[in-house]
């Protein structure tokens, strides 16, 4: 009912090309994210999808029927916007219900999809309070229960949680996961976070400078990059990226990567480096050892401590190397 195909779409502004020939397919109930920098397109790929953008070439389908010639009211969509965009002089009851009642929704329809969304997303406390009496947080909730009353076909979410500090960002995206449990709705949504994007997505789709880069689960994408831009988007800390020469490898390799967690420290290992600085997290530490020029972050589990200054040797299993070409691309070893 809420699925998505995206066929060849392509935007240019003028003579600048800012998505190129984009093809998706979302299937129901997913929950699917658009991850990249700023910049790359993916902000309006939703527009495209929404209809407030129109696609330069390519069709959109939502639910199987070509949207193209819609406008935003008629493709069965609700958006989400970063900027919460609530009625400052209404009351949280009228702001949700405002969009069906312009739809013209009897009031016991309004009445009860209000009370249920008010439920689901614990806002009944304040029902009748205005925006400016609200927590960021609670603002945000608001704007999501205005999209949950008009039970639309589609979810739509440009970068809903990046006015939120960092703690209302962990519970508030606990609460959108919850949400499309409860819902088993298709979710679009649009972030340049990473970890919103590990941690939410049934499926990933990263994006760079209007090209669809990699498509795949969250571990999939995190454990099988197809490219340097992808693994070292996916992961936080990032994955390192050093001269392959500083190993045995073919002639053919002229990156090797490894994740930071895959790392080990100790006066005996493959490659040496410098102790440059310590990041003690509690649980875990980070590490940064000069190598070769380059800054490497080794992430070790526990507390440790090492001078700074020390030289070290890096360690790890040859499974945990990934090498790439000169051109970034993945090459898997057989």
């Amino acid at each position: 009912m809420g699925s998505l195909t995206l066929r060849n779409v392509s935007k240019s502004f003028g003579k600048v090309e800012v998505l190129h020939d984009i093809n998706l397919a979302v299937e129901d109930g997913e929950f699917v994210i658009f991850v990249g920098p700023s910049g790359c397109g993916k902000s309006t790929l939703l527009r495209i999808i929404a209809g407030l953008e129109d696609a330069t070439s390519g069709d959109v389908e939502i639910a199987g029927r070509r949207v193209n010639h819609l406008p935003p009211s008629k493709r069965g969509i609700a958006m989400v916007f970063q900027t919460y965009a609530l009625y400052p002089h209404l009351t949280v009851r009228k702001n949700m219900s405002l969009g069906l009642k312009q739809a013209g929704e009897s009031p016991a329809v309004i009445a009860e999809r209000v009370a249920k969304a008010a439920a689901m997303l614990e806002l009944e406390p304040y029902l009748e309070r205005r925006p400016a009496e609200l927590s960021g947080g609670q603002r945000q909730r608001v704007a999501i229960g205005r999209a949950v009353v008009r039970e639309p076909e589609l979810f739509l979410f440009d970068e809903p949680l990046s006015n939120l500090d960092a703690a209302l960002r962990v519970n508030t995206r606990i609460e959108i996961a919850e949400l499309h449990r409860r819902l088993g709705s298709t979710i679009i949504y649009v972030t340049h976070d990473q970890v919103e994007a590990m941690t939410l997505a049934d499926k990933i789709v990263v994006l760079q400078d209007g090209n669809v880069e990699q498509i795949g689960a969250p571990m999939e994408l995190y454990n099988d990059p197809d490219n340097i831009f992808v693994a070292g988007f996916i992961g936080s800390p990032a994955m390192n990226f050093l001269d392959a020469r500083l190993l045995d490898e073919p002639p053919e390799v002229a990156t090797i990567g490894l994740r930071p967690e895959a790392i080990s420290l100790g006066a005996e290992g493959r490659i040496g480096g410098t102790v440059s600085h310590l990041e003690h997290l509690g649980a875990d530490t980070n590490v940064y050892v000069h190598v070769d020029n380059k800054l490497v972050t080794v992430r070790i589990l526990g507390q440790e401590d090492f001078a700074v200054g020390a030289e070290v040797r890096l360690d790890f299993a040859p499974e945990a190397v990934y090498r790439f070409d000169g051109d970034g691309q993945r090459i898997r070893m057989t």
